[in-house]
């Protein structure tokens, strides 16, 4: 297909001719016989989004489940009546999703069965770690007896619920609106049959977006289980297959190991660290000195700001989700929303990356601050390099995101309600025929 007068972050407006991939570049191009074309009309054109960790699955799955975050519940009183209207699912199951302690206090299998219905029922807290399981859900998935329902995301008891079979259309279409192209999902127990089940629904047309994937080798530390040497024995054994190896660090104590065993092991090109939410000072010179790649969530201060400067010490809080001082370090660097951990706009994280705004407006850590020219870059990386940026060449990849706007705007609003279409290897997906539905 052919773009006209398209407006380039650069200031060059051109033609662009795409199709896999960007074929021609020029100021101006002559419609082929039967080509498919879109006026641009001075609108900015940028390389497609790339978001560099989300969980698809989840993704789906969370639309169907019963939201019970601090936003919605206040305590325990309203805890109780959101689980006892909440619909079972087909599998037996009631299935939430969002929850902070701060919205009704620490949960357990025992508050759990005071205020849930007789059914299975499961609480994911919103860090997408933990599950909280009342009695009947513990029977279900084999543990009657386990001392308060506690249990990890991704350990065996979840084998025994039953996935429930979730169309990923709706969470392309949602993606496609706001200009992104590819995703990388970063669910640590994808399998073979998980893949192959996200090749069909991208070839079917259901799922869009390009997506990459970090299993097998992505892993969730845990701070009540680090083990320095054998997580380097493992990193060693990754990388001896020849895969990278991504690694789940958001507490300072998880980040230091994890620089530890990297040092010890040895690092692969594709190593990466995900979402070192906490980064102490010292560790920023390791961090770029390794060499290993940072992909993380600005969305996060944003969405979740307020409560960290309730949570968090004073002290403590410089080291929060940092982005300017890991770039000034020489750190690579790359951005992600976690959806659906995070909210999937990827807009939304630039904005925070700039402005480093809560949701009352108070400012966290505001000499992380970045440039929207740095905020947008950061969502414009290759899927396998996540911090080399594509461009507007002939040859890169045929994905774009389409804008009404030119790129001063474009830039100081940072808005996904800008997007006007969406291309993903030369297909036009206009954003005006996408529903949410």
């Amino acid at each position: 297909m052919l773009i006209h007068q398209a407006h380039l972050l650069d200031g060059r407006i051109v033609d662009i001719r795409v199709s896999t991939e960007i074929d021609e570049v020029a100021e101006r191009l002559t419609p082929r016989l039967g080509e498919d074309t879109f006026d641009a009309a001075g609108g900015t054109v940028i390389p497609g989004l790339h978001d560099h960790h989300v969980h698809l699955r989840a993704a789906a799955a969370a639309r169907d489940s019963v939201q019970v975050g601090p936003a919605l519940v206040h305590n325990r009183t309203e805890l109780a009546d959101v689980l006892a209207h909440a619909p079972v699912g087909e599998d037996g199951w009631i299935r939430a999703v969002g929850y902070h302690e701060s919205a009704a206090g620490p949960l357990d299998r025992q508050l759990l069965d005071e205020l849930t219905p007789a059914v299975p029922v499961r609480i994911q807290h919103r860090s997408g770690v933990l599950w909280y399981l009342n009695s009947a859900g513990l029977a279900a998935v084999g543990l009657p007896d386990h001392p308060d329902g506690r249990l990890r995301s991704y350990d065996n008891w979840s084998d025994a619920v039953a996935r429930r079979d979730t169309s990923l259309a709706a969470i392309s279409r949602r993606l496609l609106r706001y200009g992104v192209t590819g995703v990388t999902d970063a669910t640590p127990n994808l399998g073979a049959d998980d893949i192959v089940t996200l090749t069909e629904e991208h070839r079917h047309g259901f799922l869009h977006q390009r997506v990459h994937w970090l299993a097998p080798g992505k892993r969730i530390l845990h701070d009540d289980s680090l083990d320095l040497d054998e997580l380097a024995d493992w990193i060693r054994a990754t990388h001896r297959e020849n895969r990278a190896v991504a690694l789940h660090c958001v507490t300072a104590g998880q980040l230091v190991v994890t620089l530890a065993a990297l040092r010890a092991a040895g690092v692969h090109p594709g190593d990466r660290i995900e979402h070192a939410a906490v980064v102490p000072a010292d560790s920023l010179a390791e961090l770029a000195d390794i060499g290993v790649l940072v992909v993380t969530q600005p969305n996060f201060v944003a969405e979740r700001g307020d409560q960290y400067l309730i949570d968090v010490e004073p002290h403590d809080q410089p080291a929060l989700w940092r982005l300017a001082s890991l770039l000034d370090a020489g750190v690579r660097v790359a951005l992600s929303t976690d959806l659906p951990f995070g909210d999937a706009d990827p807009w939304a994280s630039m904005r925070a990356a700039v402005h480093r705004a809560t949701k009352t407006g108070a400012v966290v850590n505001g000499s992380e601050c970045v440039t929207p020219t740095t905020a947008l870059t950061l969502f414009t990386g290759h899927a396998d390099r996540p911090d080399v940026p594509r461009t507007i060449d002939a040859g890169q990849p045929g994905d774009l995101c389409v804008l009404s706007a030119a790129p001063a705007e474009v830039l100081d609003a940072l808005d996904g309600e800008l997007v006007t279409a969406t291309v993903v290897a030369g297909h036009l997906h206009p954003v005006n025929a996408l529903s949410e539905r």
